[in-house]
């Protein structure tokens, strides 16, 4: 038998292609969970302009494999 590697309940995933930016409704690159469990999704040009606002309500976050958040470097401090 295979194992299978299985995330943890608690790891975030991406967007969605059919996920909308909560801000201005284009292609959502960035998840954010927040305490309490809401999730936001922004488009890369709202996830970068509010990251500094972003880093202090998140709990975790996923980005879409090809964006480069801003607020990644943030989240690991």
């Amino acid at each position: 038998m295979t194992p299978t590697l299985t995330p943890p309940p608690e790891t975030a995933a991406p967007p969605a292609a059919d996920e909308r930016c909560d801000r201005c409704s284009a292609a959502g690159k960035l998840r954010v969970t927040i305490a309490g469990g809401s999730e936001l999704v922004f488009c890369g040009h709202h996830a970068n302009k509010y990251a500094d606002d972003l880093v202090k309500i998140a709990v975790q976050y996923a980005a879409e494999p090809e964006f480069t958040w801003r607020g990644a470097d943030m989240m690991r401090r």
